[in-house]
Formats: structure tokens, C-alpha cells, sequence
């Protein structure tokens, strides 16, 4: 099986590796808001390269405030004409998503850029959106668990900690863990270029603890310090960042390893 996450529109390359013969999993994060890299993305075609770049600043300092302000003052009084734009080129996107993968097949599950229903809607025949579900892969029970931290801006795509914990639990022990977040283990969370730890889940590190997957594959952090690691018996792996690399992690259902494709 090949796994890729934080995809952020990079659906040619998605394309072709769907059209692989061996299973595809998408850990999340399909929606492109914004290349933190160039800018590129859903809040640039808005707003404006100037804005975006100041937003993404203030991302990569924490200052979820400071973002909040920018946001405001861009967009003035008139959000609903801001809100249209925004949905419209969010269903652009998974329109482009759902013309990559027609013809193909694989699981999907959500990251928290991403709107969950409207991914849903918009996987072709062939593709099943999962989370909190077990599915049996290559003679793997694999359990796959979609959403980012929950935050102060409330996006679509953000889980809480509750919730995040009552999906690991109804998935209960299985042999590989796919999530779109990392553990809270700092160097698989911490983004070498921004040199600021990014978001990372305790509820799916206390999973591990307890039932000792051999396998987690996860992604969002984009430049992580480690991208391999080892809790007890379970090795961690960061599949991302699809859109920079445009490359699939194979896990070898033979010798039970993984490797980039």
C-alpha cells in the first residue's frame, strides 16, 4: 500500500500515483490555503500575495491573534462576499481532486485545512472516506483516524481532544495507525524551518503507549526534526509533505517496512 498526506492541490502528481496498481491512502490535508513556501493558494488568489504572506507569518510565530486581525482587516465589513469566494474556490479544488482520482481507488480521510463533508462528496467511485474506522489492507488491520488540534480559529477540519480520543477508542488495537496528526512527541512535531513545535496529538501518543501498533503513519508537520520514531514497538512514520516531494511512503506488506515510492 502507498500512503501520501498534505497534498495541498498537488493533484497531478496525486494522479499519478493513484493510478499505480497498489492501494493509496490520503492522510488529509487536500485543500491548498495557502504554500507557506510561495505563497501560492486559496488566501493569495483572495486576498493577495501581501496578505497572505503577513497571515502566514504569524502562523509560523503562533500568533493566532495576530492572524485572526489580518484576516479582519482584509476582509472589512463585507465577510459574506469573502465567504462565497472562499467556498467556491475550496469546491474548485476538490472538483479538481475528484477529476485526479475518477477512475481509481483507495481511502481518504480529512486534515484540518480540509471541510470534511465537502471531501466526502467529492471522492469518486472507487474511494471511500474513512475515520474512526478499521479496514483490513494486505493482511493489516489499519485504523484511521482524520483531523487536526483543535484551535482558536475553529477551522472545519479541527477535532478536539475528546473527540479524537473516542475515535481511537471505537478503532480499538489494530496492527498500523494512520492519522493526519503526529503524536505529542516533540521531534516528530517540531518544524525544522519554522523552529517552532507545530500542533501534535497527546489522545494518539497515549494510544500508541497503550496498544502498541507496529505501524503509525501520519502527516501535517510539513519539515518535521525526525521523520521516523520509535515508541516502544510502534515505528512512526511522516508521510507528508505530498506536495513538496510529490512522493508515496510504500509499507511493504512482506517484510513489514516502509520506504519512499
Amino acid at each position: 500500500m502507498l500512503i501520501v498526506s498534505d497534498v495541498h492541490g498537488a493533484f497531478e502528481p496525486l494522479a499519478a500515483i493513484a493510478r499505480g496498481p497498489e492501494t493509496l491512502l490520503i492522510l488529509g490535508d487536500l485543500l491548498n490555503l495557502m504554500d507557506y513556501r510561495t505563497g501560492d493558494g486559496i488566501t493569495a488568489d483572495i486576498l493577495g500575495r501581501d496578505a497572505a504572506k503577513r497571515i502566514a507569518r504569524a502562523r509560523a510565530n503562533g500568533d493566532f491573534g495576530g492572524m485572526r486581525t489580518i484576516w479582519a482587516d482584509e476582509i472589512g465589513s463585507d465577510y459574506e462576499t469573502f465567504r462565497h469566494r472562499f467556498e467556491a474556490h475550496a469546491l474548485d479544488q476538490y472538483a479538481a481532486m475528484r477529476d485526479a482520482l475518477e477512475g481509481t481507488s483507495g481511502y481518504c480521510t480529512f486534515g484540518n485545512v480540509d471541510r470534511p463533508g465537502q471531501l466526502r462528496d467529492h471522492l469518486p467511485d472507487g474511494w471511500r472516506f474513512v475515520d474512526g474506522e478499521v479496514v483490513e489492507l494486505d493482511g493489516w488491520t489499519v485504523g484511521i483516524v482524520g483531523g487536526g488540534i483543535s484551535t482558536p480559529l475553529h477551522a472545519s477540519g479541527e477535532v478536539t481532544d475528546e473527540d479524537m480520543a473516542r475515535k481511537l477508542e471505537a478503532i480499538g488495537p489494530v496492527d498500523i495507525l494512520c492519522s493526519h496528526l503526529p503524536p505529542a512527541v516533540r521531534s516528530m512535531h517540531l518544524d525544522v524551518v519554522t523552529g517552532r513545535p507545530e500542533r501534535a496529538s497527546q489522545p494518539i501518543l497515549d494510544y500508541i503507549v497503550e496498544h502498541q501498533p507496529f505501524f503509525h503513519y501520519y502527516g501535517d508537520v510539513h519539515q518535521p526534526q525526525a521523520s521516523t520514531w520509535r515508541i516502544g514497538r510502534t515505528r512512526c512514520r511522516n508521510v507528508g509533505y505530498f506536495r513538496a516531494t510529490a512522493r508515496a511512503v510504500r509499507h511493504e506488506p512482506r517484510s513489514g517496512s516502509a520506504s519512499a515510492g
